[in-house]
C-alpha cells in the first residue's frame, strides 16, 4: 500500500482543545469555554487537549500554569495526553518563519511601536483592520541590501507576512463555521501581520495555527472575538501546507456594564470561587445550561 493510500485509510479522531495563556487566573468565561470544548470532544467520541500558550515570556508565570491545572481539575474538565507547552516549540515557529522568508513571503520589520504610531498619525489615511490600525508597510519597501545590513548589525526586528503576495499565491480559500456554513477567507484587512515579534519567535496567529495542526485538532471552539482571526489562520494553513479544522465560536461573557470579562475581573475567577466554597459540579452544570452569576451575561 502506498503512503498516500495508507494515510487516507487512517481514521481521523475528532479532537478539540482549550488553550489559555498563563498570564493570570482563569475566570468563569474561561471555564465556560473549556467546558464547551471538552463537551464537544466527548460528544464526537474524540479527544480533548490542553495547550498552554506561554510564549509571552514577560507575562507568563509558572504559578499561573499550576493555577490553570488546578482550576480545570476542580471544575471537572479532564484532558487527554500531556499538556502542550508553546515554550517547548520555539524552534518550530522559528523554522516556519524562515521558510516563509525564504519563499519571499515574509520580511524583517525594524519599526518600533512609536515609529508605527508616528507614521500612522502623519498619514492622511490610516485604515483600520480587525486588530486595529493596519501596519503602514514601512519596512516592506526596504531593499534587500539594507535589510541584510541592519540584521547583520544586530538591529532588533520582527518578521511580517507580505499579505498581498501571500494571498496571491494561496488563491481563493475558505473555512467551515459549524453554525454559519462555508466562509470565504479574507485576510487582507489585517495587513502585513506580525509572524514573529522582536522578543519571541512566533506570534499568536502563527503559533496557534501551527499548534492546532501539530495536535491534530479537528474542531476549534473559541470565543467570538477570534472569529476574524480565522481568516488569517486559514491563509497560514495554506502557506504552510497544514490541515484546516472546523470552527465554532461562542459568545463572550459580559459584566453588568457590558464589558467582556478579563482576568482582572474581581470575584469571578475560578480560584476565588473555589476558595469561597462554590460547588464545582453545580457551577459546571450552571455554565453548561447558560446560567451565569447575577450581572453576567453572554453577548
Amino acid at each position: 500500500m502506498s503512503r498516500n493510500a495508507l494515510s487516507a485509510s487512517r481514521t481521523v479522531v475528532p479532537a478539540t482543545r482549550f488553550a489559555p495563556s498563563p498570564t493570570g487566573a482563569l475566570h468563569i468565561g474561561h471555564g465556560w469555554s473549556a467546558l464547551m470544548a471538552h463537551d464537544l470532544a466527548r460528544a464526537l467520541d474524540g479527544a480533548f487537549h490542553l495547550r498552554i500558550e506561554d510564549i509571552d515570556g514577560a507575562r507568563s508565570r509558572p504559578e499561573h500554569v499550576a493555577g490553570i491545572v488546578k482550576d480545570l481539575n476542580w471544575l471537572g474538565v479532564t484532558w487527554d495526553g500531556p499538556i502542550v507547552m508553546q515554550s517547548e516549540r520555539l524552534t518550530l515557529y522559528r523554522a516556519a518563519v524562515e521558510q516563509l522568508a525564504a519563499e519571499g513571503l515574509a520580511y524583517p520589520c525594524f519599526c518600533t511601536r512609536a515609529d508605527i504610531a508616528r507614521e500612522i498619525a502623519a498619514s492622511a489615511s490610516a485604515p483600520h483592520g480587525p486588530d486595529g490600525h493596519i501596519y503602514p508597510g514601512t519596512c516592506a519597501h526596504l531593499s534587500p541590501e539594507e535589510r541584510a545590513a541592519r540584521i547583520a548589525a544586530g538591529e532588533a526586528h520582527a518578521w511580517r507576512l507580505h499579505m498581498a503576495e501571500a494571498i496571491r499565491r494561496a488563491g481563493a480559500l475558505d473555512w467551515l463555521d459549524m453554525d454559519r456554513g462555508t466562509i470565504a477567507a479574507n485576510p487582507l484587512p489585517f495587513g502585513d501581520i506580525v509572524l514573529s515579534r522582536k522578543d519571541a519567535p512566533g506570534s499568536y496567529h502563527l503559533c496557534a495555527t501551527m499548534d492546532d495542526a501539530a495536535m491534530n485538532i479537528t474542531h476549534v471552539l473559541r470565543g467570538a472575538d477570534l472569529r476574524e482571526a480565522t481568516h488569517v489562520h486559514r491563509l497560514l494553513q495554506a502557506l504552510l501546507h497544514l490541515p484546516t479544522p472546523v470552527y465554532r465560536f461562542h459568545p463572550l461573557l459580559l459584566d453588568v456594564e457590558g464589558k467582556r470579562l478579563a482576568k482582572r475581573s474581581g470575584g469571578l475567577s475560578l480560584a476565588e470561587l473555589r476558595g469561597d466554597g462554590t460547588d464545582p459540579a453545580r457551577l459546571a452544570a450552571d455554565l453548561r445550561a447558560g446560567r451565569f452569576p447575577v450581572g453576567i451575561r453572554a453577548g
